[in-house]
């Protein structure tokens, strides 16, 4: 596969930046994850891929190692069948992580459930489920890796959101998780930084194809209009983001929530939802 740079990631980092560092991602078979690690194994780290979805892991995992560069001595693994929310399961992937590739340098926690919903037709269930992929998943994660990045004074990004900056409709379930996501950071930025540890989130405004912003596109054809930058963002803004935070280019920079999104929530969302208030009153007045 020919693949230069620019394709994954702005060509200012150094070569081989991250030689000899290893970074774990959940949702790493994702859209913007497994952009994120394209970007840190052309720069010399591996990579270990925990996901739910077994042949999706061995299908990132397998594209994954297309991204190396002849002489780059970085590896890449995976661990599918493994779901955030069962501590156990992803305590078992750290352990095998840290045996295979030595340590852990880098955290990406990117597991997450997203789907449009009003609150008069979500479940209790569904609520649940996203709270606990989400939030708890994250603190599984972190607890699962902590003797870990103690033990390499590593570096921990959350994969957050703008939605809750605002109120936005359909979106009460993931703007409480994300919400919570950035008050553990915070947290976590001030418990750790004694130990060596930074915590910092990665908050994403539109980002082009990806599964999430496409069913958005086939509605709203001029979706970068209500962008001030004037375009949708790219997933290498994401691997770009991530680059930094794990760099020793943001070694003072901890409990930060660091918004990739063009500008777009300052904005406000309301003017994106398509017939305000009618389609909303319309959902929570039908029965279930």
């Amino acid at each position: 596969m020919n693949i230069t740079s620019e394709d994954n990631y702005a060509t200012i980092w150094q070569e081989n930046l991250f030689k000899g560092k290893v970074c774990l991602l959940t949702g790493g078979s994702g859209d913007i994850c497994k952009e994120q690690a394209k970007a840190l194994i052309r720069l010399g780290c591996s990579i270990s891929i925990v996901g739910r979805n077994a042949k999706k892991v061995k299908l990132a995992v397998q594209e994954l190692g297309e991204y190396k560069e002849v002489d780059n001595k970085a590896n890449v693994i995976g661990f599918g069948n493994c779901d955030v929310r069962n501590f156990e399961k992803i305590r078992s992937a750290v352990r095998n992580t840290s045996e295979r590739l030595g340590k852990i340098d880098f955290l990406v926690c990117g597991a997450a459930g997203n789907f449009m919903a009003d609150f008069n037709h979500l479940s209790v269930n569904a609520f649940k489920a996203v709270i606990d992929i989400d939030l708890i998943g994250t603190f599984n994660t972190v607890k699962a890796c902590f003797e870990d990045l103690k033990s390499t004074k590593g570096s921990i990004i959350f994969i957050s959101a703008t939605l809750h900056y605002y109120g936005v409709p359909f979106q009460s379930h993931v703007s409480a998780a994300k919400s919570g996501i950035d008050a553990l950071a915070r947290s976590l930025a001030v418990e750790f930084g004694p130990l060596g540890i930074r915590v910092n989130c990665i908050a994403p405004g539109p980002i082009g194809d990806t599964e999430g912003f496409n069913r958005i596109v086939q509605e709203n054809k001029q979706f970068s209009r209500k962008i001030p930058i004037q375009r949708v963002g790219k997933k290498s803004d994401i691997a770009n983001a991530t680059i930094f935070l794990f760099s020793k280019a943001s070694s003072f920079i901890t409990g930060t929530i660091l918004v990739v999104d063009g500008g777009f929530w300052q904005m406000g969302n309301i003017n994106t939802i398509n017939s305000y208030p009618e389609m909303l009153l319309a959902k929570l007045k039908s029965k279930i």
